[in-house]
């Protein structure tokens, strides 16, 4: 058995293939098989005076998505599909499908949703899907090979990470406990023990919003560095996104071309980011008619406001420390501010990181816990940190699928996970 991928080095020989069928076709006395079989796409041809009436009679009655076995001369076309085609001698008939519920033509994006399991097919889907492992790879290899320890954080926990008001609550044998909306505060009690550690996993919040730009399940890698501050982080961040894309620029090119990114856009992407600070994004928001004030967070449409004519990811640094979580260290030249950014992505995509240096000062932790009416005993664990050895320490959180939704151009994220998660979606 030979994998259609592999098929260049099979040119002149008898090979078989096993796959789905994605389409056929007849034109009376040629017939056209497309295959799939998960590492590319083979189009088998057969001609009627050349096969057994059983193989023809068997190639005419196979139903989209059957799973075949074409065993016929491996011939180099630069028309077909991946550049080879099979001129078949057998048909195989591994098992048959029943009337396939996705056809070729226009359906509901709810119909699409409900049958998620068989969406992921399509050829939209496999593209958007591969960019998104090849991201995945290139965040694992960007920080192994910069000596970056991988940390395995909670997924159930006591503390709140982010807001209050997000966060999906369940019964812990009688206690509360929470799922995750970061593993951050975790990977911060690793940093005294590897310098330079991330995690990587499924992060959950309960935000009734129904936007493009939102999850109640998302994917997110969140790097923590000692001894780095906040103009590190943002030096980090931008060299990590600039791989990001190179790798997928590198790998994904055909993919890129299903998907019909324009990847001169993506081309441009490379160090050094343009920053702007939280204080002068107000001032030009508000001189282009936004009706924004200072101390409120960004929204989605502020952020495209910033985004107009620009090609590079911005940094939008020095929010307000009342937008912004209670472990952000406060910013020493403007008390009313934390080191922190935001980082925007072109073309409409709003913010794929999220990053800050983290409050060192026991005292000022402490105090703003308080503030935000959460309970100490909580996070007496994460106070110790600052107790046993405090340090100056950086970090962020990128969103996988916001990301990949601007690499690819696609319009919204939930394409970009397998099964999404959505505030009125849990099937399948």
């Amino acid at each position: 058995m030979v994998e259609i991928r592999d098929l260049g080095a099979h040119v002149g020989e008898t090979v078989s293939v096993t796959g789905w069928v994605e389409a056929t076709r007849g034109h009376g006395k040629v017939a056209f098989t497309v295959v799939r079989d998960g590492t590319g796409l083979l189009q088998g041809v057969l001609v009627k005076s050349q096969v057994d009436e059983e193989v023809w009679a068997l190639q005419q009655s196979l139903t989209q998505e059957s799973v075949v076995t074409l065993t016929g001369e491996v011939k180099e076309d630069a028309r077909a599909p991946g550049g080879y085609e099979l001129g078949v001698a057998g048909v195989e008939l591994v098992s048959a499908a029943e009337e396939y519920p996705i056809q070729p033509k226009e359906h509901g994006i709810d119909f699409l949703l409900d049958h998620r399991h068989l969406w992921l097919r399509s050829s939209l889907q496999r593209a958007g899907l591969r960019v998104r492992a090849e991201v995945e790879q290139a965040i694992h290899d960007f920080l192994y090979q910069r000596e970056f320890v991988r940390i395995d954080t909670p997924i159930l926990t006591g503390a709140i990470g982010e807001h209050a008001g997000t966060l999906f609550e369940t019964d812990y044998f009688g206690d509360s406990a929470y799922m995750a909306q970061t593993g951050q505060l975790y990977v911060e009690a690793a940093c005294p023990a590897f310098r330079r550690v991330y995690c990587f996993g499924p992060t959950f919040r309960a935000e009734k919003s129904k936007t493009r730009r939102h999850l109640t399940e998302f994917w997110m890698v969140e790097p923590e560095v000692a001894f780095a501050d906040s103009n590190d982080n943002m030096r980090l961040q931008e060299e990590f996104v600039s791989y990001i894309v190179e790798r997928a620029l590198e790998n994904c090119a055909e993919e890129l071309k299903v998907l019909e990114r324009d990847t001169s856009k993506l081309e441009l992407v490379k160090p050094p980011f343009p920053r702007m600070s939280y204080t002068d994004a107000v001032t030009l928001l508000q001189e282009r008619g936004s009706e924004v004030e200072w101390g409120r967070d960004l929204g989605a449409a502020d952020e495209t406001t910033l985004m107009e004519g620009r090609d590079l990811p911005l940094f939008v640094h020095d929010y307000p420390k009342g937008a912004k979580a209670f472990y952000m260290k406060e910013n020493p030249d403007d008390p009313r501010t934390v080191l922190c950014d935001d980082l925007l992505a072109p073309e409409g995509y709003g913010e794929i990181i999220g990053g800050s240096q983290r409050e060192d000062d026991l005292e000022r932790l402490r105090a703003r816990i308080h503030e935000e009416g959460l309970p100490e005993e909580a996070y007496a664990w994460y106070l110790d940190l600052r107790r046993y050895g405090t340090f100056p320490h950086s970090g962020f959180g990128l969103g996988i699928e916001r990301t990949v939704a601007w690499i690819t151009g696609r319009h919204h994220i939930r394409e970009m996970i397998p099964f999404p998660r959505l505030m009125n979606r849990l099937y399948p």
